[in-house]
């Protein structure tokens, strides 16, 4: 082991992640501008900000054994240090082997002598491929992976292909994508070259962001006849997170496609429709409401993108241990089991009370009040402010008027 540090020639520092230990770049050695993202910077990509990314995902690799309740393989084919995949031979149980890849020479050096480091030298193999090639290595039906995780810096499209077919039947794919600005309508000539559907600029646009991606995914595998199943998502800070199942079969990937539609927005008064087919030719572009222009995202997915059961495994797996964004992870966790079942997007009140010159009630507030009337309310992981709720849009602006009227009152 001590042969294969020499190899290394730029300032590193071991850190504790999870339970292991890993030898990565010094960051603050590669940036000379405050502004400058230091892991970019480094020779080997590491992002300490991805911890919490890199807990959830243990917390899924988990559930997912679990439900399948066997020995499974796992491959991490863009490394980098090879934190993730070293995470997943030492904290979740039944992993019986991992790959992990990555093209940078560097990067290759610096994963092998972590996983020697962690005692892992027989269970994680590390590969120094182009990470597309390194998958189709592994497309014949008796070499797949169990479980995928891409982890890429921007967008996980130019993997989806090669990472469908490396996948065993009922297999588990994890996708993060970073490149929010096309995502989030910032950009959106760019969403529709990678992901093939429309983003919107609106108040929702993280949660639009993971369907987009969703649905690029469910079109993906389609076309190799495979259907897919949302089991779980997040977007945090800089990033969304999907994870998925898929099933071979024409059949499922036809029932995958039926999740796949649009959805309309009004910019002026807040209505928002989903609307569940391949080709919009029949809406008439007007707000149902005001008779405004209506907004186009889509094609995306419009099925769920949690689901109860794994959101619930995954709760129990995090209560069991002692990560240090434990807190936050059950946070997170607990607001998502508790929109597994709400309507798709969400509202935020904020916005809604600046529309109508109102002040802003507590969330609390709203989601009582909503309650009151027998109707659907719940808070969004998305955004601390946004609330779920299966009331139109004029109706909840109804609402935080009556809600202002009361307050003046006392």
């Amino acid at each position: 082991m001590r042969d294969e540090i020499f190899k290394i020639d730029f300032p590193t520092e071991i850190v504790h992640e999870g339970k292991v230990k890993v030898l990565v770049p010094k960051l603050k050695e590669f940036v000379k501008l405050p502004s400058e993202y230091a892991p970019s910077k480094a020779p080997v990509f590491y992002n300490p900000v991805m911890e919490l990314n890199r807990d959830i995902a243990v917390l899924a690799l988990q559930a997912y054994q679990r439900i399948l309740n066997r020995e499974i393989s796992v491959c991490e084919p863009l490394a980098g240090c090879g934190v993730r995949g070293i995470r997943f031979a030492t904290e979740v149980k039944g992993v019986k082997q991992v790959v992990i890849n990555d093209i940078n020479e560097k990067a290759f050096q610096l994963a092998k002598y972590n996983a020697q480091m962690n005692g892992l030298g027989e269970r994680v193999t590390v590969k120094n491929k182009d990470a597309n090639f390194l998958l189709s290595c592994y497309g014949a039906p008796r070499k797949r992976f169990d479980a995928i995780d891409i982890d890429p810096f921007g967008s996980p499209t130019p993997y989806l292909d090669s990472t469908i077919r490396a996948l065993r039947n009922s297999g588990l794919l994890a996708l993060t994508a970073t490149d929010m600005a096309p995502l989030c309508g910032v950009h959106p000539r760019a969403c529709i070259r990678k992901y093939g559907g429309k983003p919107l600029r609106t108040e929702y646009c993280h949660e639009l962001a993971v369907r987009l991606l969703a649905g690029c995914l469910a079109t993906t595998a389609a076309k190799y006849d495979i259907g897919v199943n949302i089991v779980f998502s997040h977007s945090t800070n800089h990033y969304i997170r999907v994870y998925a199942t898929i099933k071979h079969g024409a059949k499922k990937a036809d029932e995958s496609i039926k999740n796949m539609g649009y959805i309309l927005h009004c910019f002026k008064c807040f209505h928002r429709e989903a609307v569940k087919k391949l080709f919009l030719v029949e809406h008439s572009g007007k707000c149902s409401e005001c008779d405004s222009k209506m907004n186009i995202a889509g094609p995306l997915w419009l099925g769920r993108i949690f689901e109860k059961q794994f959101c619930e495994l995954m709760e129990g797996e995090a209560k069991q241990r002692a990560f240090k964004l434990g807190r936050k992870i059950r946070k997170i966790l607990t607001l998502i089991e508790n929109e597994t079942e709400a309507p798709i997007t969400y509202y935020m009140v904020d916005k809604l009370c600046d529309s109508l010159a109102l002040p802003v009630p507590s969330l609390r507030t709203v989601v009582e009040a909503l309650r009151k009337e027998d109707s659907q309310a719940s808070l969004t992981h998305f955004n601390p402010k946004g609330i779920r709720s299966n009331v139109p849009a004029m109706e909840i602006n109804e609402l935080l008027r009556k809600l202002a009227t009361a307050s003046c009152k006392f």
